[in-house]
């Protein structure tokens, strides 16, 4: 199968990275499965696995895909009918309830469910790209993983429950000094602000750190921090929306909206860091999402239709209860 994955950020992934980090994985297990993959991404893009084509966001899709691809998989909404086979991903929650197309999947069960929908695929990662685990290494810090300036995120909130729970924080993902979402300024010598990182230095602070302090105040559509933790053996200490449930069985972290019931379940950590390790290796791999997409891929070629109605977001999605 020839299959054509199309994304408007470039690759490879050179940050952190979110839906270009899954499409990069995504095709090249595919390849590593038999298939051919290509890519239509901006400029600037390259892949040592597969053809890469320059996007133009402009242009009719249809003169864009090759005859020779068998489906296009879309990371976002075309907006238009294609008379190809084609399937799309929504990534996120959308602020608006515009009917997406009929050939839509999701990242979860519940982000399927709030566009009145049964059609997902779990995000999954090439996690040999992690390198290794050191689970000998001393981990004195706990950490935050996230667009800190993005309200939804709640890195407040995180802050908060570390302070309450009297143990240091590292912030990966933002600035001591914020001046985007409202200003807000930290001054605690405890919280320690790393800025947007990726590559090694991620991966050390990740291996360095005893749990991921996340209270996001939204539907988590998936949540790649939180499989990214796990995999480092670190327990998930958030709130219970969106997708966490999904990610995040009971031996692996503690889901509440209260502020002093995570800083209780953080000064109580006796989690099993191999455990949580073994939770997102067996689930959450790209071996499993390939598998997962092509079973779609197989469904559309087939002349079925993924939804017999076209999902539409229902009910709000941000600024969700939170006790501070």
């Amino acid at each position: 199968m020839h299959i054509l994955l199309i994304n408007n950020s470039p690759i490879p992934v050179y940050g952190y990275g979110g839906t270009e980090r899954v499409i990069w994985d995504l095709g090249k297990t595919l390849v590593q499965l038999g298939h051919r993959v290509s890519y239509l991404v901006p400029d600037g893009s390259s892949c040592d696995f597969g053809h890469v084509l320059p996007i133009r966001p402009d242009a009719p899709w249809e003169g864009q895909i090759p005859a020779d691809v068998d489906i296009a998989h879309f990371q976002f909404n075309p907006r238009t009918e294609l008379s190809r086979p084609y399937l799309v991903t929504e990534h996120g929650n959308a602020r608006k309830p515009k009917p997406l197309p009929l050939n839509t999947v999701f990242l979860s069960r519940d982000h399927a469910a709030r566009y009145g929908s049964t059609e997902f695929v779990y995000n999954g990662l090439d996690w040999s790209g992690y390198g290794p685990v050191d689970f000998d290494r001393p981990r004195p810090h706990y950490h935050f993983l996230g667009k800190a300036a993005w309200g939804v995120k709640n890195v407040r909130g995180a802050i908060k429950v570390a302070k309450m729970a009297g143990v240091e924080l590292d912030v990966l993902g933002g600035d001591r000094i914020n001046f985007k979402r409202g200003f807000r300024w930290t001054l605690s010598r405890k919280i320690h602000f790393h800025g947007m990182v990726g590559g090694t230095q991620k991966t050390s602070l990740l291996n360095a750190s005893r749990g991921l302090i996340f209270p996001v105040r939204w539907h988590e559509p998936f949540g790649l921090a939180v499989i990214e933790s796990l995999y480092f053996g670190c327990p998930v200490f958030s709130t219970p929306y969106g997708a966490l449930p999904e990610l995040v069985p009971v031996h692996c972290g503690v889901l509440s909206a209260e502020a002093a019931a995570l800083a209780e379940a953080v000064r109580n950590n006796r989690f099993d860091a191999r455990a949580c390790h073994q939770h997102v290796v067996d689930h959450f791999g790209a071996e499993r999402m390939a598998r997962n997409y092509l079973r779609m891929y197989e469904r559309v070629l087939a002349g079925e239709k993924i939804n017999a109605q076209p999902p539409v977001i229902q009910g709000p999605a941000r600024e969700l209860p939170w006790k501070n």
